[in-house]
């Protein structure tokens, strides 16, 4: 059974700001400092605040409202009495790029996102492609360029790093200072994000309260669907994390490919070798892996999910099909059932997050 979902009649916003964190002088200049917009409900009712992370590409604005027009992620969660935390990524949108100390930038074009995000249906080359029903547009180039939709969804994509190893190092930098400054929180990760909730809940474990990965960056190891090159040659990061036993390399965890896939349409994992070493720091927290119906990601999620597990992490990973919620593709915050989808992630983080 599908959720129903309702917003409040008013507006929940009592207050809004902005503050920025991280950042260190590279001569006569401040880098890797990150932009944190606070949305602070007319009552705070929840423990904790919630901490949104962007995808590449994307912004803090992807949890402010949808292409077409509707309210998004952060009003939804306002209304349910959060505060909220949207950042943009070091380095991205309102957080400064220098081109003399940052590495380079790179976008994905409107044919990427086209294939991948909003017309998978039409280019989508994974088996679970065809699924997808869900972006919000009547145009009959729905989800391509010339749609609406598509277009006002396009407008909001900017340059990101290129290197994801650069990225991680200066989002766990800045994120432990907002940490550091806040106090405990619930990591809402999105895409090129997820490794940040496993590397913030790595450095500052008692902070985070809990970890929702949706579609997290994956699978361990190397790529699936796009290509099958090496990546996160930490496993669910590109940047170490701390294992036990040590991991002095990377190569000390001994990546193996399971023999075959767990079904028919999924990839067969990476895992590390036996015995494996332990994310000791992560074992205690809430952790929800989220794959949505129609997406690239519903290929390979779960091997993200093993990986925790064999790791000695536990977690919950929910294909959204399973809850009755279908159609979805990876840019799940914007589609027609968006807050059908928060309203799931509302239900789990009440009952899990203590």
């Amino acid at each position: 059974m599908a959720l129903a979902v309702s917003l409040p009649a008013q507006h929940t916003l009592s207050t809004r700001e902005f503050f920025y964190v991280g950042g260190k002088y590279t001569k006569d200049v401040m880098a890797g400092q990150m932009y944190v917009e606070a949305l602070r409900p007319a009552r705070v009712t929840r423990k904790y605040p919630l901490v949104f992370f962007h995808g590449n590409s994307q912004t803090g604005t992807n949890w402010i409202g949808t292409p077409d027009g509707r309210p998004g992620w952060a009003d939804y969660f306002l209304a349910q009495g959060y505060l909220v935390y949207l950042v943009d990524q070091p380095a991205r949108g309102r957080s400064a790029w220098h081109p003399t100390i940052d590495g380079p930038l790179s976008i994905l074009t409107a044919p990427d996102l086209e294939r991948r995000f909003t017309a998978s249906e039409v280019g989508g080359w994974w088996p679970q492609a065809k699924k997808h029903t869900q972006w919000p547009s009547d145009s009959p180039i729905k989800g391509r360029r010339g749609d609406p939709v598509f277009d006002a969804f396009y407008a909001t994509q900017v340059e990101s790093l290129a290197s994801a190893a650069e990225t991680q190092t200066l989002v766990q930098a800045a994120g432990n200072a907002l940490l550091d400054r806040i106090g405990p929180a619930i990591v809402v990760t999105h895409s090129q994000s997820g490794p940040f909730g496993w590397l913030l809940a790595d450095s500052r474990p008692r902070a985070v309260k809990g970890i929702v990965a949706i579609e997290p960056s994956g699978p361990p190891f190397r790529n699936s669907v796009v290509n099958e090159d090496k990546n996160r040659e930490w496993g669910i990061a590109d940047i170490p994390l701390t294992y036990v036993p040590p991991a002095k390399t990377s190569s000390d965890l001994g990546a193996v490919r399971e023999s075959k896939a767990d079904g028919p349409d999924l990839t067969a994992c990476w895992k590390q070798s036996d015995p494996p070493h332990r994310l000791v720091n992560l074992r205690s927290i809430p952790i929800l892996v989220v794959a949505t119906e129609s997406s690239f990601h519903a290929v390979y999620d779960h091997c993200t999910s093993k990986y925790l597990t064999q790791a000695g992490v536990a977690n919950t990973f929910v294909r959204l099909e399973d809850q009755g919620i279908h159609g979805n593709g990876h840019m799940v915050m914007l589609e027609k059932n968006s807050l059908q989808v928060a309203a799931f992630l509302q239900k789990w983080i009440a009952s899990n997050v203590k």
